[in-house]
This record gives structure tokens, C-alpha cells and sequence, in this order.
């Protein structure tokens, strides 16, 4: 989910942690730890499923440096593949549409 709530996020913007948290939120209707975005997000990276780097200060008195997210070619071809094998477990379940 995160994975794509980067992929949603970069769409309208830079995705960096705030955004992806509010993507996440709004689009699953629950409530999200911030604190477990951030680790997750660092996490990815580390898998090689994310890139990262830092953006100019904000520009306002202590602005700070963001750390945007891009998803790798391999995070998208995990995507690709999550979503077919999700597909195929719902095929032929009846009554559950």
C-alpha cells in the first residue's frame, strides 16, 4: 500500500512522507501511525524498492529539507505482480463481488 500511495502521491505533487501518510489515510479510510510510514518508507529503500533524495530548504524561516520518494522499476514490476496474483485468488470466489 505504501508503494502505491507513493505512486499516488507523486501524480498531484512531490511525495515525501506527509503526503504519502494523508494519501494513505484518504484512501483507506483508516487511521495511519506516521511514525510507521516513515519506518516503512525507509525500509523499502533499503530494498532497493524506493529512491530517495532531499530537496532545497523550504523557503521560510527554518524551512526544512524534504526527503522525496520515487518507486524503482523493481517496486513496479512487484506491483504488477501483487496485483495478478490478487486477481487470480478472487477468480472464481462467488458471491463475494
Amino acid at each position: 500500500m505504501v508503494l502505491l500511495a507513493v505512486l499516488q502521491a507523486a501524480q498531484d505533487g512531490e511525495a515525501y512522507g506527509v503526503t504519502v501518510h494523508d494519501e494513505l489515510e484518504r484512501r483507506t479510510k483508516r487511521r495511519v501511525a506516521r511514525g510507521a510510514v516513515y519506518m516503512t518508507l525507509d525500509r523499502l529503500e533499503k530494498k532497493g524498492l524506493l529512491d530517495s533524495w532531499l530537496t532545497e530548504p523550504l523557503a521560510e524561516r527554518g524551512g526544512r529539507a524534504r526527503r522525496c520518494y520515487s518507486v524503482t522499476k523493481p517496486a513496479v514490476a512487484a506491483l504488477r505482480d501483487s496485483r495478478r496474483v490478487l486477481a487470480a485468488l478472487w477468480q472464481g470466489l462467488k458471491g463475494l463481488s
